[in-house]
């Protein structure tokens, strides 16, 4: 019988074989980092340096592209915080944010539960809710604008069922204008969202919901005690992209449909930014409400980081 044997000095080699490069003391880090640089130069680029930028327009007196700069200090902050322009602004998207956020996350999530649960024709309905998101914002505002004029689809409903006292210019009427925009936002994203939350939801172990149906909860229980706390810090981090898009993303709505107007009654901080950039060319003016803007948003990041952070 035949044995095969190794030739001499074989296991030496072996043993003795440098490292290869793909595996050796800092080659896969070195390499990372490499394919990183030109992520990281675009985003200093194109997003640190705008940022940077805001704070530095915002300390000069800038009126037009074109025209002379000089530097005006706190003289921006104060002439702000003295336009009653700024505090409507300010109001307004206060009360934006305080009923378009919850009622989108709130309802978002009940849609996004009744999704996971996979009714029939579950896929579809992913589908429908994606709608909204494939339809541009000029597509969005025309469909809000045919709805709600004063010949349009509401008024025409309200006076077929009997209710013409209640039909209204709801568009260009101060005490409905900023209400029709807070649904064009609920409207935008609440689909969107609901699609988020079906998909965490689905990485939910079944046994859940079955033991505490098994214990006798109901599906609003189950939806609320059971599954919202196991998805708390997703709820959070999609709470903060729709606060964000809601607070900066705002301005193309109203200049779509209402123009800031009636008067003010529309105005929200990020279309006065546009407004007093493109409009009114005042550009320091503008950048001290974007940089107030952004202290806004920073400061309502961490708050919702903080409120719906993991308590266990």
């Amino acid at each position: 019988m035949t044995t095969l044997t190794s030739p001499p000095g074989t296991a030496a080699a072996r043993r003795t074989a440098p490292p290869s490069p793909r595996t050796g003391r800092g080659g896969p880090r070195q390499g990372g980092t490499v394919l990183a640089v030109p992520a990281l130069a675009w985003y200093l680029v194109f997003m640190v340096g705008p940022m940077l930028a805001i704070f530095v327009i915002a300390a000069l007196h800038w009126p037009g592209m074109l025209q002379p700069v000089s530097f005006a200090g706190l003289g921006n902050v104060r002439t702000v915080l003295a336009d009653p322009v700024f505090w409507d602004a300010t109001r307004n998207t206060a009360v934006q944010l305080a009923v378009a956020l919850p009622v989108m996350i709130a309802c978002a999530y009940m849609l996004g539960y009744y999704v996971a649960q996979r009714p029939p024709g579950h896929r579809i309905i992913r589908y429908l809710l994606f709608v909204p998101g494939l339809i541009s914002t000029p597509a969005k505002a025309m469909v809000f604008y045919a709805a709600l004029s004063p010949d349009g689809l509401l008024n025409g409903a309200l006076k077929g069922l009997g209710l013409g006292s209640l039909t209204d210019a709801w568009l260009a009427s101060p005490s409905t204008a900023l209400a029709c925009l807070i649904a064009l936002d609920v409207w935008s994203g609440i689909g969107f969202t609901a699609v988020l939350f079906a998909a965490r939801l689905n990485s939910v172990p079944d046994e859940l919901g079955e033991a505490a149906q098994l214990d006798g909860a109901g599906h609003w229980r189950t939806m609320w005690a059971i599954h919202f706390p196991v998805i708390r810090d997703y709820v959070g981090v999609v709470t903060m992209l729709q606060f964000l898009w809601t607070l900066f993303g705002s301005a193309q709505h109203v200049l779509l449909l209402t123009q800031g107007g009636p008067g003010t009654s529309s105005t929200t901080l990020s279309f006065l930014v546009y407004q007093k950039a493109f409009i009114a060319a005042d550009l320091g003016y503008s950048q001290t409400v974007g940089v107030i803007l952004f202290l806004a948003g920073l400061v309502g990041l961490l708050g919702i980081r903080r409120a719906f952070r993991q308590t266990y």
